[in-house]
């Protein structure tokens, strides 16, 4: 195996010596803000005499091959809200000529320049159940008490939820633990504040966010359904600079400024208030505390390395809730993350990376003198990665790369006899990559690849060594594209969660134990996007998806002996269908998914507590100019599954036998369960408004930001209590505001 990989190694870089034949070079350039100097991710760049273009990448940068050299040409660069600039480019022959380009925001008093959305992109870009967006668009979204990153993820289509109530995701039938959560490339594991209502990821830190549904590519691995990776922002290079906001809920600090020869930017957010969370919480007061913080610094020096760019970063958050009564239990929580990384560009069309990262979680419940077992997790993740990008002077791709991880985790679980076990475990994952691109033919784009296991985590021998990942574009005709893909995923990481609980405050992560095989998912995806017009948009997608050696909590264990988890199957397909209509004034979205998913135990099938049937959206953004812009959405989710009470009895709990009936009365009342999650919850909807205001006061920026949740006050029930039957509603009506103010 080993050979093969030196052999492709060499194959594929025995192109890069290669000098070009034609009198062409090749264009590569980064765009930043000229004000900040922050990079402008997914924007627009074309050479308008040639009518190719490119859109720039999470750090800014763009690469255009095969553009004729010794000639001046024109190339325009545009990206939303900022002002379009034309700039005359000469390349030289077989060379890589950059360009650094700094755009002007347009003023709060003009409307924005181009649309929401509308980005040039290589024809045969291999780009399929991929979402691409900048903070701008996440912040034009109706607000639920501030800006949040996973509850803007429902408004994509295949994304359901559970409810007002959390901000866990689910992706194409796969279960939360099952989405990979990236912050510069170094993973979260609990991306949670308070109880899981909100993540623990300013967006005052966020630069750009890609979204994988499906299908991704062998240079991302570890999980089973989805990729969010998040890019954050490097801090003004130009000026040093302070912004703050509060809401009912945080408030925040943000500094930035110039250091010699880079910059740095810090983030700070603190929980002041929770009365707000009675809303979330059927009126129920709950002592959450919580905070986050974040720093990065950046140094880039042409005389020390040209073309490099270093970045040191940390991100550590925290969550406590310490309830004054005895009687309950509290929890505690906490990310702490550190990485550095350096990016390398030359003087040929290689890009490469090398990054050092450290990742560790540690959860924890009090039990107090309360019924609840104590329990305790930590999750410590140390890794080591280098990727390398080289594109070939007809535009085809290669990407090599390869990751060294060590993770320990531990947990300490206390049985009902006060014994605690330790279901820890320490291991190390070594895993290559390599994948090729096939862009030298407009009219087809392929990629192809495979992650290749060298070691894994659990140690079982039936761990996957191999998963190939393949993926294409045709274009059909102008206008038309057929998009496809088709991969396999291994995941050695599991959480232990009850699928019974309607709000899981606590799942600590474990390496899959080696009596269990690593689960596996197989992607199968088909799409078509039509685009007539540049203001219009339609696609489609369908999708399946099956699951294997699914890992379970063992519901069924009596005895030490018997196994704390078995392995189950998931499987889920549907469709997803997007129209977008955009211009300057507005953009309407609507999107809808039918979608389909099962899990199988011990040979019964059920569907899993976040299987939705039918959802559908609605997004309108409006941009009045003079600083105003707002927006309208409007949600509906067909109902969720839940398990049915169908009858109670009286139930002997011998707390203390020594008691006299008289006074106390061991019977109480205990719920008999129906087959699981047979029963279907009513359809769930609601209507969101916002409103936004910018102001400019001298040499402050003022923004104001003024949102309403559940409009029509819709009685959208989020469970029944099994004790009583009582009818439990998620949010109601629920204003919220915010203000921002930026020197």
């Amino acid at each position: 195996m080993k050979k093969i990989i030196i052999l492709f190694v060499v194959l594929s870089f025995s192109f890069i010596e290669k000098t070009y034949s034609q009198d062409i070079g090749t264009l590569r350039g980064v765009v930043t803000d000229s004000t900040t100097s922050e990079a402008l991710a997914f924007g627009n760049v074309i050479v308008l005499e040639l009518n190719r273009g490119a859109s720039t990448d999470s750090r800014g940068y763009f690469l255009i091959p095969q553009i004729t050299a010794n000639k001046n040409l024109t190339l325009r660069i545009s990206y939303v809200g900022y002002l379009t600039k034309d700039i005359t480019i000469r390349l030289t022959k077989g060379k890589v000529t950059h360009y650094d380009i700094a755009l002007s925001p347009s003023t709060i008093q003009m409307q924005a320049i181009e649309k929401i959305g509308e980005k040039v992109i290589e024809k045969n870009e291999t780009d399929i159940s991929l979402q691409r967006m900048a903070i701008r668009q996440i912040e034009a979204l109706p607000q639920g008490v501030e800006t949040d990153v996973f509850r803007s993820l429902q408004y994509i289509p295949g994304v359901q939820s559970t409810g007002d109530v959390s901000a866990r995701y689910f992706v194409r039938g796969g279960g939360s633990n099952q989405n990979l959560v990236l912050i510069d490339g170094i993973t979260i594991y609990n991306p949670f504040h308070a109880l899981g209502l909100f993540s623990v990821i300013d967006p005052d830190m966020i630069n750009n966010i890609e979204f994988y549904k499906g299908g991704f590519a062998a240079n991302f691995g570890g999980r089973l359904s989805s990729v969010l990776k998040i890019s954050t922002n490097d801090g003004n290079k130009n000026k040093f600079g302070a912004k703050a906001s509060s809401s009912f809920l945080t408030g925040k600090l943000l500094l930035e400024g110039p250091i010699p020869n880079g910059s740095f930017i810090l983030t700070g957010r603190k929980s002041y208030s929770s009365s707000i969370l009675k809303k979330f919480l059927n009126d129920q007061t709950v002592p959450i505390d919580f905070h986050d913080f974040s720093f990065k610094a950046n140094y880039a020096n042409p005389d020390f390395i040209e073309g490099s760019k270093f970045s040191f970063n940390g991100f550590f958050s925290g969550d406590n809730i310490n309830n004054a009564d005895p009687f309950v239990e509290d929890f505690k929580w906490s990310n702490k993350v550190l990485g550095f990384k350096w990016f390398q560009v030359g003087d040929s069309p290689l890009f490469y990376e090398i990054g050092v990262s450290l990742s560790d979680f540690k959860g924890e419940v009090i039990p107090k003198l309360s019924s609840t077992r104590a329990n305790q997790n930590e999750v410590t993740d140390v890794g080591i990665n280098m990727d390398f990008t080289y594109m070939f002077d007809y535009k085809d791709e290669i990407g090599i790369g390869f990751n060294v991880q060590q993770i320990q985790t531990n947990l300490f679980i206390e049985n009902g006899r006060g014994i605690t076990t330790d279901l820890g475990k320490s291991a190390a994952n070594i895993s290559l990559y390599a994948k090729y691109k096939f862009l030298q033919f407009d009219f087809v784009g392929i990629d192809l690849g495979t992650r290749i296991n060298m070691t894994t985590l659990s140690g079982n021998k039936e761990a996957a060594s191999f998963e190939p990942r393949a993926s294409f574009t045709l274009n059909a005709f102008p206008g038309f594209k057929i998009k496809g893909a088709w991969g396999i995923f291994q995941q050695e990481m599991t959480t232990v969660s009850d699928e019974n609980e309607v709000i899981n405050i606590f799942e600590p992560w474990i390496i899959t134990p080696d009596y269990l095989t690593p689960s596996k998912s197989t992607h199968y995806i088909l799409g078509a996007e039509l685009t007539p017009w540049n203001f219009l948009m339609f696609s489609v997608e369908g999708y399946y998806k099956k699951v294997e050696h699914l890992p379970l909590l063992n519901d069924k264990k009596i005895l030490s002996s018997d196994p704390d988890f078995i392995a189950g199957e998931g499987e889920s397909y549907g469709a997803e269908f997007l129209l977008r209509l955009s211009s300057q004034l507005a953009t309407f979205s609507t999107a809808y998914t039918n979608a389909f998913a099962y899990k199988t135990v011990d040979g019964l099938r059920y569907y899993p507590k976040y299987d939705v049937r039918h959802t559908l959206n609605f997004l309108l953004e409006l941009n009045f100019g003079a600083g105003w812009s707002a927006s309208a959405s409007w949600i509906y989710n067909s109902g969720l599954p839940y398990t049915q009470v169908v009858g109670y009895y009286d139930k002997y709990y011998l707390d203390d036998i020594f008691l006299p009936p008289t006074i106390f009365d061991p019977r109480r009342p205990y719920s008999m369960l129906g087959i699981q999650n047979i029963g279907r919850m009513p359809d769930y909807h609601r209507l969101d408004l916002s409103v936004s205001k910018k102001i400019r006061l001298g040499f402050v920026n003022l923004e104001i930001d003024v949102s309403a949740i559940n409009v029509y006050d819709r009685k959208n029930i989020f469970y029944f209590k099994r004790e009583t039957g009582e009818i439990v509603n998620m949010l109601p009506f629920l204003p919220t505001a915010t203000i921002k103010v930026e020197l």
